[in-house]
């Protein structure tokens, strides 16, 4: 069966935090606890660079980390929407993106 799903990329660090834990751990549990979406993956970078342009690498003379996250779900679009509503304040402006895809999907 072909649904509509919204697809929705979240750019973060692994330094990042939030209110009470990791950045990634708070989204993470909103996403499962919270809204339930479909198909969540978090990607670790090796390297990355942001708006600032400061470069972040796996590198074995630094200990700490700060490599890029990419948390990316999909979901039928009313749910990712709330999902990205909800996360929305968590995150610096212009690191979520998301578009509309199809997806080959079995009903839940």
């Amino acid at each position: 069966m072909q649904k509509d799903i919204l697809m929705v990329r979240i750019y973060i660090s692994e330094a990042d935090h939030g209110h009470h834990k990791t950045l990634l751990e708070e989204i993470f549990k909103l996403l499962h606890d919270q809204h339930r979406v479909h198909g969540v993956t978090v990607f670790r970078g090796i390297a990355g660079f942001g708006s600032k342009g400061e470069v972040h690498s796996a590198d074995l003379l630094r200990l700490t980390a700060r490599l890029p996250l990419v948390i990316e779900f999909f979901d039928e679009p009313a749910i990712a929407e709330a999902a990205v509503s909800a996360i929305q304040p968590l995150v610096p402006p212009g690191h979520i993106v998301y578009w509309h895809a199809q997806c080959e999907c079995a009903d839940r």
